[in-house]
């Protein structure tokens, strides 16, 4: 079975929690995608008007797929 992708390998209800909240969305979206190696994507989740783009992004794919799928 695949890994999931969720924030720090928590689980869904957690990640779910997380995603939701915007300001722990931004900044744990930031760090994750950072360590993950997508540097650019996680120093774009920083920048206010992206950062809505991302935290849209990251609870759509939480809902729906169940894991952080867009640059995760």
């Amino acid at each position: 079975m695949a890994k999931r992708k969720r924030y720090f390998g928590l689980s869904f209800i957690w990640s779910l929690i997380i995603a939701i909240i915007p300001v722990t969305s931004w900044i744990c979206g930031a760090v994750e995608r950072i360590c993950r190696g997508h540097v650019i994507a996680g120093i774009l989740q920083l920048i206010p008007p992206i950062t809505v783009v991302f935290w849209v992004a990251d609870i759509i794919t939480m809902i729906v797929f169940r894991d952080l799928t867009i640059f995760a």
